[in-house]
């Protein structure tokens, strides 16, 4: 029987993380970005905060290097962190996103190229053998199962979309799995709180499509906190009952924003409210002096950064105004 991992075997890498957390970008740093009067000042700024040498020839480069920066930082944790399932937590996503982006390479008849996140739990070169083979039976998770099954979908019917709603809920299944065999609580909640996220988003773009609630079915993941039956309940109606549904969770107040947009609109906002209610969550890591909640809060804040980095950096290349970037951005942990 393998030894149970308490939080006291998290005391060196929690106070290794406790370090890190003070590299992350302030709210200062963040505006000192979204202010900058050029790209080329952003770039430099950036680097002077601790990026290194960022190439920005193109987006595609500046996505890579941030790419780089974010792999080096979890290597550095791996070794010290007791369960490697709270890596993998992170990792797996990258994953599904290789496999989606095989399917779509192969069916537009392109190399898959800059497509490919060499993040995940599975390189980019077993990734890529096993689809050209044919055969993922050896790769962890459901990786196997999502690639079969997207593949047959996107042959059937050349719906990219319904594609990757079969390849995420296999991403889903393995997230929550994964979660669950570490035996931290604190994990699952963040997970099956993402679950439910992905389910209050799916709920409003097909109430706002026109969709009824037999196609929300065959689209909403499994293993959140909110009963899939309730969402139907809620599509069937209309979106009406939508905001009291939601009332009592953390996804209260994109659940309102969601609700607004019923009738029209961006969903910027929406969005935002959404990955924000995760962060709310793992804020919750700061009363908490070791274990894995610091250490899996680092790594979702790190997430959130990078996130933030591409919104300031490929929204000054796109000519997105400082207001509308500024909002846009997600709230972090610290």
């Amino acid at each position: 029987m393998s030894k149970k991992i308490k939080d006291t075997d998290y005391l060196a890498v929690s106070a290794r993380v406790r370090a890190l957390e003070t590299q992350l970008l302030t709210a200062e740093q963040y505006e000192q970005l979204i202010s900058a009067k050029t790209y080329d000042e952003e770039v430099k700024l950036l680097q002077s905060f601790g990026y290194g040498e960022l190439e920005p020839k193109h987006p595609e480069a500046l996505d890579a290097d941030l790419t780089a920066v974010r792999a080096e930082a979890i290597e550095e944790l791996g070794g010290s962190i007791p369960n490697a399932g709270d890596l993998d937590v992170f990792k797996i996503k990258y994953d599904y996103h290789n496999v989606k982006a095989l399917l779509k390479a192969e069916a537009m008849d392109v190399s898959p190229g800059e497509m490919l996140a060499d993040l995940g739990r599975v390189s980019v070169e077993e990734m890529f053998l096993a689809h050209k083979e044919r055969d993922g039976s050896n790769l962890p998770g459901h990786i196997d199962e999502a690639a079969r099954e997207g593949y047959d979908i996107l042959a059937a019917t050349r719906d990219p979309q319904l594609s990757d709603v079969a390849v995420d809920k296999w991403y889903f299944r393995d997230l929550l799995e994964t979660a669950e065999s570490t035996g931290s609580d604190f994990l699952v909640g963040y997970v099956r709180l993402h679950i439910d996220a992905a389910n209050l988003r799916t709920l409003v773009r097909t109430l706002r499509m026109g969709k009824n609630a037999d196609f929300l079915r065959g689209v909403l993941f499994d293993g959140g906190a909110v009963a899939s039956e309730e969402l139907l309940r809620v599509s069937a109606g209309g979106g009406s009952g939508l905001v009291e549904l939601y009332a009592p969770t953390r996804l209260c107040e994109a659940a309102e924003a969601g609700a607004k947009t019923l009738g029209g609109g961006l969903l910027t906002e929406f969005e935002k409210l959404c990955d924000d209610a995760l962060g709310a969550y793992l804020g919750e890591a700061k009363l908490i002096p070791f274990g894995e909640e610091p250490v899996l809060a680092y790594l979702a804040a790190l997430e959130t950064e990078y996130m933030n980095l591409r919104i300031i950096l490929m929204g000054r290349m796109a000519g997105v105004p400082a207001d509308v970037i500024r909002s846009r951005l997600r709230a972090g942990y610290m």
